[in-house]
């Protein structure tokens, strides 16, 4: 979603830009963790994903704005994590691989309570506590 809201070149630019306005703007809170940012930092910069892929900077500069909205909080591992975590890699059959970072995304939303996650990322349906919603079809 926000590399879709980056760059202009996706179909599903301005839509993803629309919908991350919206969330930089609401009272009510809305949520990232370091996970998903550095990801972003990640493919962003990446010169196998992108024909001409952004440079660290421009990259960081992007979601240092997103990090200046008022409602945003970035979720980190509080004391339960440990146990969080068995819990969920115990629930969730055959994790393993490149679902592991999924997971700490998952893991992280069940720690704090939070059970929506608008995402293009099908491999989140396998978290059963995480109600994924495409944000191109809300």
């Amino acid at each position: 979603m926000l590399l879709y809201a980056a760059e202009v070149n996706f179909r599903e630019h301005a839509r993803c830009v629309e919908l991350l306005e919206a969330w930089r703007s609401q009272e009510t809170a809305w949520y990232l963790t370091w996970g998903i940012i550095y990801e972003f930092l990640r493919v962003s910069t990446h010169p196998k994903v992108f024909r001409t892929p952004w440079d660290a900077p421009k990259a960081w500069t992007f979601i240092d704005r997103i990090l200046t909205s008022p409602a945003l909080e970035v979720l980190v591992e509080t004391e339960r994590h440990r146990a969080v975590a068995g819990e969920c890699i115990a629930e969730v059959q055959l994790l393993g691989g490149n679902l592991i970072h999924d997971a700490h995304t998952a893991i992280l939303m069940r720690e704090h309570g939070i059970g929506v996650l608008y995402t293009r990322d099908t491999d989140f349906h396998r978290f059963p506590w995480v109600e994924v919603r495409d944000p191109l079809k809300v």
